[in-house]
């Protein structure tokens, strides 16, 4: 068909006559292959998903990202317009009066019993129903999908009954098709913002009757009595009651012995702290207990459970596992594994091939089988997941021994592969001396070029500058201490935990005077001035040393602060350039862009042999004048309001406290960051290998340090006392 309609155009030749532009013996074979191609590559865009859906869950770089996407959009693509050219042939076929069921096209009769496998295909594989966020928010599309894909399916098996085993044999395999494209939709349905909020709240609650109580309050009093309400504590609701073996009150995890999985599950689902992800609140009890169980852990038990906790979240949003670890979903998936097997061995044992049918035939064997292969897979897939795991350890007494020794160790195998375990990283300057040296730039001196084009290049060239840099466990240790220790500050509100972006380091460090101008500023302001400064504060310090040891450079006590806030540094300003929808509104595209321009012109006029040169004639620069007294406010460049900041770092004269500083400062900032930003937002960032902003986000949530806590007063009720 596709083929069909680009041989419909036309050229005029020299005499006005009309030539078509591919000959008829092209258009024949084409007409002959174009459904067969279509179906194959169709099963071809089914088990690359399978295959690497899931693994962007753990892989942040982009390439495979570009992959999934061109194959999860294509793939209903090629599904539907498979689909619609068998209806068309269909059609033809029996409005024409030649018999075409072995003609030009090939056996038509069997080419329909390919329609059920399309709908298999337009239910996608287990591993990736949606692509992004936006997915499931369009599941009445795929809702109208199913209605018409299924309707067609059924046209196509009614106008080809003949009553044959083949007939009855498209009847069960329609079932599973419809079955896979409703589970998808379904899926959909449910991790739909609007539907996964609904499904988290808790029942209405009306409390005890007022009505009554003052009924009886009024009763009493007229009898002559003097009655007062009276407080009365209660113990948990039964929803939220927790056993705690030693019988204190101190909240506790459901069982001290309980693995890393059944303690990340009892978070995500029993205390509903899936509930951040659409902004809604949690009571005070889950963050006592929460509380309670990270502050008393290291910092890789804390990463581990919300590893495990974020993977339940990708799954719920872009896969299946709503469904399938379900038993009406386990039963789905026996019934369409039966019924493919079952469907094969008859189609194979019963099917009679001649020379004419022989490539139909091959092709709906390659099909049957690949539906059982990624139904194999599926299954394989999901006995060693995080959820089959937490079933067996839920059920561990009914689980044969072999079987949980197996399933223990390909669930340790995979450990490690919850998340990227990376961040982007992206230095400003680095960028602009690059950017100087660009062929782009060179180009663009001598030919003009439009607005949208300039703009493009130079993201593109932005994407070229980032690289990875994977977490260190020293990081993350950095990272949790210091936020454990906030929320065992009892001098610190809440309110100052979430709102602060340096201030409580910088009292801590008696620096607050001189480097409150920093962070009184608009947030992406501050983030700009601080990244500058500490790139060019690590930069020079890394020269100082390799001058003064002839090249040759030592590690300082101090390194461990540098490099925590170099690499917090760069990874900040990649989420104010290419994430800036994780930060509060500000102009921060116009800052950086303002400031790009501003490096420019300084490096330009100033001609550098080295990046370290260019450094040192940056730190050079005398702030003695606050720069915004002389720019003013056109640009808001910010590139000599960080030479100022750096300069006054330098000449605090002791680098170990120096930089303990800027490494909390910049600690404080990311926490700010991850605590604006919503949960939906953070939910979209699950797709890309996830950000170590929303993992210090879900930290913070455990600690206490959030917003998400409103419901202060305990369980409770007011009884009359009567005296």
């Amino acid at each position: 068909m596709v083929f069909s309609i680009l041989s419909s155009f036309i050229l005029f030749d020299g005499n006005r006559r009309l030539v078509e532009v591919f000959p008829d013996h092209v258009r024949r074979k084409w007409n002959r292959w174009e459904l067969r191609g279509l179906v194959l590559l169709s099963l071809a865009l089914q088990i690359s998903l399978i295959f690497s859906g899931n693994r962007r869950k753990y892989i942040a770089k982009r390439r495979i990202r570009i992959f999934i996407w061109c194959a999860y959009l294509l793939a209903d693509w090629v599904a539907t317009v498979a689909l619609g050219l068998l209806v068309d042939r269909q059609s033809n076929s029996t409005t024409s009066s030649i018999n075409n069921n072995k003609g030009e096209y090939g056996d038509l009769t069997l080419m329909a019993f390919w329609a059920p496998f399309l709908l298999l295909h337009l239910g996608g594989p287990d591993t990736i129903t949606a692509y992004a966020l936006a997915d499931n928010e369009l599941w009445l599309r795929h809702l109208l999908g199913l209605v018409v894909q299924t309707a067609a399916a059924i046209y196509i098996t009614l106008l080809t009954w003949e009553g044959m085993l083949l007939s009855f044999l498209t009847v069960p395999m329609l079932l599973c098709g419809i079955i896979k494209y409703g589970e998808r939709t379904w899926v959909l349905m449910s991790a739909n913002r609007e539907q996964f909020r609904d499904s988290v709240l808790s029942d209405r609650d009306p409390g005890p009757s007022y009505a009554k109580f003052m009924e009886e309050f009024c009763l009493k009093e007229a009898e002559g009595y003097y009655v007062t309400a009276t407080q009365v504590e209660e113990g948990n609701s039964a929803e939220d009651d927790l056993e705690n073996p030693t019988g204190g009150t101190t909240p506790s995890i459901p069982n001290p012995d309980a693995s890393i999985l059944q303690i990340a599950d009892y978070f995500f689902q029993t205390l509903k702290f899936k509930r951040l992800f659409v902004d809604l609140i949690l009571g005070f009890h889950p963050r006592d207990v929460s509380q309670s169980f990270f502050e008393q852990k290291e910092y890789d038990t804390a990463f581990e459970v919300i590893e495990i906790e974020l993977g339940f979240a990708y799954d719920v949003f872009y896969t299946k596992a709503p469904i399938i670890y379900t038993p009406f979903g386990l039963i789905f998936r026996f019934l369409t594994s039966f019924i493919t097997l079952f469907v094969l061995i008859t189609f194979i044992a019963t099917i009679d091939v001649s020379s004419d049918t022989c490539v139909d035939v091959v092709i709906t064997c390659i099909l049957l089988i690949g539906a059982i292969l990624v139904e194999a897979y599926a299954a394989i897939s999901l006995l060693f997941s995080d959820w089959a795991a937490l079933w067996f350890s839920h059920h561990s007494s009914k689980v044969k021994c072999f079987g949980q020794h197996l399933v223990t160790s390909l669930q340790s195998a995979e450990k490690g592969k919850r998340w990227s375990n990376s961040m982007y990283q992206y230095s400003l300057i680095a960028f602009c001396l690059n950017q100087k040296s660009s062929a782009f730039k060179k180009i663009s001196k001598f030919i003009p070029l439009h607005k949208r084009l300039k703009n493009l290049l130079e993201k593109l060239e932005s994407f070229r500058q980032l690289k990875h840099q994977t977490i260190s466990p020293e990081l993350k240790s950095f990272v949790f201490k210091h936020f454990k220790e906030k929320s065992t500050d009892t001098e610190l509100d809440q309110k100052m935990m979430v709102t602060c972006r340096g201030a409580v380091s910088l009292r801590a460090h008696k620096s607050y005077g001189l480097f409150k101008w920093t962070i009184d500023v608009e947030y992406d302001h501050s983030i700009l001035i601080w990244h500058i400064a500490t790139d060019l504060c690590y930069n020079l310090d890394k020269s100082k040393r390799e001058k003064d040891l002839d090249g040759q450079e030592i590690k300082q006590e101090w390194d461990h602060h540098m490099i925590y806030s170099k690499q917090l540094a760069d990874y900040m300003l990649y989420i104010l350039v290419m994430c800036p929808f994780m930060l509060p509104i500000g102009i921060g595209m116009i800052r950086f862009r303002d400031t790009c321009a501003e490096a420019l012109v300084f490096f330009e006029e100033r001609s550098s042999s080295s990046k370290i040169e260019a450094y040192e004639m940056l730190g050079q620069v005398s702030t003695k004048v606050f720069p915004a007294t002389v720019k003013g406010d056109r640009s808001k460049s910010v590139l000599f309001e960080a030479c100022k900041l750096a300069a006054s770092l330098n000449e605090m004269g002791d680098p170990r406290k120096m930089w303990k500083m800027v490494a909390d400062v910049w600690v404080e900032i990311l926490g700010y960051a991850a605590s604006q930003c919503r949960g939906f937002d953070h939910a979209q960032q699950l797709e890309k290998g996830g950000e170590l902003l929303t993992h210090v986000w879900l930290l913070m949530a455990h600690l206490g340090i959030t917003e998400h806590f409103k419901i202060e007063e305990g369980h409770g009720r007011v009884k009359l006392a009567v005296t």
